[in-house]
């Protein structure tokens, strides 16, 4: 039932328009009056080539993506992606930029040294994440394969406000966490890719967004699985797709097409994150860790400045029914991440709690 969930602020798996999973629920048994759950069907099926083919369209007219670029639904998510992306694209000069500015930008240069070389091209200030490098502070290499940077850094909260300048370099950027929360000028980036499990469906897969003049470069030791040319000429279905994954992406297209589309997504992502932020501004307790300029709008970090009082801000919220506001183990404290799916209500509830437990605690 709607009124027994919580307020899920987990930063993925996170939280699923309820629409999109009473569809789901609704479907579970008899998918498109097939008579079976599009989890058992044959991605070969007239029904399940009509999904994948829909949420394609859905996907590049929400995005208004050009058709200068394909869109390829692989598994293994980001984190696969993070050695996709040099074997694929870094065999033309052997070189690339890797701007890091948390965890996972530092995992996919950590991964991507194993094909060639990487310079690192711009890094946030001391490795404590908690601002973004300006366009004056990039180091870019003109024989650059391709510059990569992490759009937006769950677990330190923080996202870049601006698209990096690089001139002729093929643009790559990680936008798992904030892909579809707002408007975005495909046509600027060589590739775009995000794992599902933030704003768009559940795990188990990544969507790669990638022009069609880079396709077909890749190493010549590239596993086929990894081959961006064979996940597009076999139309994402080299092997069996995560079906209902991507079913689930195709129902999610359709509630963000239902509710203002990317602008009305912008409008709800800057409202939520907007209400928090206010509030820490005049907190007499809570302090936010990233730098004001580079704030997330879908990861909001924060803290007390005491271990014992964040540990028991997180137990007592989620006895009010907000979960999963522990932050991440590399940085401490506190974080509500509010992607599309989080209702404003559950910002509201997060925010007057926070005012209760600062008169309690303070």
């Amino acid at each position: 039932m709607a009124d027994e969930r919580v307020f899920n602020f987990s930063a993925g798996p996170s939280v699923l328009p309820l629409p999109v999973l009473e569809k789901a629920a609704a479907e579970m048994t008899n998918c498109r009056g097939s008579g079976m759950s599009v989890t058992e069907m044959s991605h070969r099926s007239k029904v399940f080539e009509d999904i994948l083919e829909e949420t394609k369209s859905d996907f590049r007219r929400i995005l208004n993506i050009p058709d200068t670029h394909e869109i390829l639904f692989m598994q293994g998510g980001a984190t696969f992606q993070f050695a996709a992306v040099p074997l694929n694209l870094i065999g033309r000069t052997g070189k690339a930029d890797y701007a890091l500015t948390g965890r996972f930008s530092t995992l996919a240069a950590n991964e991507a040294k194993k094909y060639g070389k990487v310079c690192i091209a711009g890094t946030s200030r001391d490795g404590k994440f908690t601002d973004i490098p300006a366009q004056e502070a990039l180091t870019l290499d003109a024989d650059a394969s391709y510059f990569y940077y992490c759009a937006n850094n769950t677990i330190y909260g923080t996202e870049w406000n601006y698209i990096p300048d690089t001139g002729k370099i093929p643009l790559v950027t990680d936008m798992s966490s904030n892909l579809l929360s707002r408007p975005v000028n495909v046509s600027k980036f060589g590739l775009i890719y995000g794992g599902v499990q933030k704003n768009m469906a559940p795990a188990g897969m990544a969507v790669v967004i990638i022009r069609r003049d880079l396709v077909g470069s890749e190493l010549s030791f590239t596993p086929t699985i990894m081959n961006y040319k064979t996940t597009l000429e076999k139309n994402s279905m080299y092997n069996t797709p995560p079906c209902f994954t991507i079913y689930m992406l195709g129902l999610t297209l359709r509630w963000i097409d239902e509710n203002g589309g990317l602008r009305g997504m912008e409008q709800l992502r800057n409202e939520r994150a907007g209400m928090i932020y206010d509030f820490l501004d005049g907190s007499r307790l809570f302090c936010g860790c990233a730098d004001r300029e580079a704030r997330s709008m879908m990861n909001v970090t924060f803290r007390t400045g005491s271990e014992e009082l964040d540990a028991k801000f997180v137990k007592e919220a989620a006895a009010e029914g907000l979960v999963n506001l522990k932050g991440h183990k590399a940085a401490g404290g506190m974080r509500a991440s509010v992607y599309n799916a989080m209702p404003l209500e559950g910002a509201k509830k997060l925010v007057a709690f926070m005012k209760r437990f600062e008169t309690e605690n303070a």
